[in-house]
C-alpha cells in the first residue's frame, strides 16, 4: 500500500513538472509572438511614412534620409530576430526612424502626428530647448530645438561614447564622427564637452541628464571654447504616451 501511494505521489509530481514546463514554453512563445507583432507594427508604420513623405527643405530631406536608414536597419533586424530581445531592438530602430519622420514633418511645417513611446536609448538625455553655439579647434558648431539653415541635422537623443546627447537639431552630425574611430572620437568628445559640460552655467537639465553626464568619461579637454550661450536643456523623456 505504501509503495502504491509513493508511486501515485511521484506520478503527480511528474505531472506537475510537465504541466509547468509546458506552460512556461507556451508563455515564452506568447512573449515572442507579442514582441514580433509589436516590432512589425512600428516597422510597417515607419515604412508608410518613408514611402509617402517627400521634402524639399534640406533639414527635412536629411531627416527623411536618416528615417530611411532606420527603416532598412529595422527590416534587417526583423528578418534575423529569433528572440524577444532581438525583436525589441528592431522595434527600437523603427521608433528611431519614426522620431526622424516627426522631425522631418516639423521641418516641412506639417503636423508631427501623435507622440511616440519613449526611446530606450534616449532615456535621461533630455532635449534642447534653446540654441547653443561653441567654437572648438577653430570650427563653429551650433545646436538648437528647431531646424534651420545652420542646424539641418536632427538627433533623437541618446548616448555617444557614454555621454548623454539631448535630442535637437545640430549644425553637424557630430555623433556619427564620435562613433567612428581614432581622432574622430576625440574630436566628437571635445565638441560634446564644449556644448554640454555642466561647468558652464545652469544647463537646466533634470537629474537623469546630470547623472548620465557625470557617469561618462569627462577627461577630454576643450580647446578654444567660444560663446557657450545661455540656453537651457529641458530634461525628461523624448516621447510621451502613445
Amino acid at each position: 500500500m505504501k509503495v502504491f501511494l509513493l508511486v501515485i505521489v511521484v506520478l503527480l509530481l511528474i505531472a506537475v513538472v510537465v504541466a509547468w514546463r509546458h506552460g512556461s514554453v507556451a508563455r515564452e512563445q506568447q512573449r515572442l509572438s507579442d514582441a514580433r507583432a509589436e516590432a512589425q507594427r512600428w516597422y510597417e508604420r515607419l515604412g508608410g511614412q518613408v514611402m509617402n513623405l517627400h521634402g524639399d527643405d534640406p533639414a527635412a530631406r536629411q531627416a527623411l534620409a536618416d528615417a530611411g536608414e532606420r527603416y532598412n536597419a529595422a527590416g534587417g533586424q526583423l528578418q534575423q530576430a529569433t528572440s524577444v530581445r532581438q525583436f525589441e531592438l528592431a522595434r527600437e530602430s523603427a521608433l528611431e526612424g519614426l522620431a526622424y519622420v516627426r522631425a522631418a514633418r516639423i521641418a516641412m511645417g506639417l503636423d508631427p502626428g501623435p507622440e511616440l513611446p519613449p526611446l530606450a536609448g534616449a532615456a535621461g538625455a533630455g532635449q534642447l530647448t534653446s540654441e547653443r553655439e561653441v567654437t572648438v579647434e577653430g570650427q563653429h558648431y551650433k545646436a538648437g530645438p528647431r531646424p534651420g539653415p545652420e542646424t539641418p541635422y536632427y538627433y533623437p537623443g541618446g548616448r555617444v561614447e557614454g555621454r548623454p546627447v539631448p535630442s535637437g537639431w545640430y549644425s553637424t552630425p557630430v555623433w556619427k564622427t564620435a562613433l567612428g574611430a581614432g581622432a574622430g572620437v576625440l574630436g566628437g568628445m571635445l565638441i560634446f564637452d564644449a556644448l554640454f559640460s555642466p561647468g558652464f552655467g545652469d544647463m537646466g537639465y533634470q537629474d537623469g541628464f546630470a547623472d548620465g553626464f557625470a557617469a561618462g568619461d569627462n577627461d577630454a579637454g576643450v580647446s578654444d571654447a567660444g560663446d557657450f550661450g545661455g540656453g537651457d536643456f529641458g530634461g525628461g523623456d523624448f516621447g510621451g504616451d502613445f
